[in-house]
């Protein structure tokens, strides 16, 4: 049995997230999960220095799942707006489908909802992933028909291989049942 801890990431994880994020979603290693972009995205799925800017800023935290001591997952979680932003939703590979990113997405909301007094949370996901909006929707997401472009040219968050992507942003209310 493990033992599964949350704690926030200070600085110090920097290198350690931006290795399980990279795993998560680029290359081939990401294709042992289910949550590669590496079919239409290559090189970077996160900027180390955006990434310490969101462990330092105000009421913005970096979520870390560890299982005896190892790191296994992570999301980025903030205050946005008046309402929580649910992000660089990350678990290793090999791990994808065993639970812990349900754990980890139920703690997240649980602090932006409990400690923070959001009511709404929101995440923007690339519109082609189908099956990753129908695992959101079924934790109680749901489309808002709001779509955001894609930073084509900004190549610290990846190397678009195709041309027609954007995010959609989904929408859940906190504190309700789905």
């Amino acid at each position: 049995m493990h033992t599964t801890t949350f704690r926030t990431a200070t600085v110090a994880d920097i290198d350690a997230i931006v290795a399980l994020v990279t795993s998560a979603y680029r290359g081939d290693a990401s294709r042992a999960g289910w949550t590669t972009e590496a079919d239409f995205l290559d090189g970077n799925r996160i900027d180390p220095q955006v990434l310490r800017q969101d462990i330092l800023r105000e009421r913005s935290l970096v979520l870390l799942v560890e299982q005896d001591g190892v790191l296994v997952a992570c999301a980025h979680i903030a205050d946005e707006h008046g309402a929580g932003y649910f992000g660089m939703f990350s678990v290793s590979p090999a791990l994808q489908g065993g639970g812990i990113g349900k754990l980890l997405m139920v703690e997240a909301e649980r602090i932006v909802h409990a400690q923070w007094g959001l009511p709404t949370m929101r995440m923007t996901v690339i519109d082609v992933r189908a099956e990753l909006i129908a695992f959101y929707e079924r934790r109680g997401y749901r489309r808002t028909g709001v779509f955001k472009p894609f930073p084509y040219g900004d190549d610290r968050f990846g190397i678009p291989l195709r041309d027609d992507l954007r995010f959609e942003v989904l929408e859940k209310p906190l504190g309700a049942q789905p």
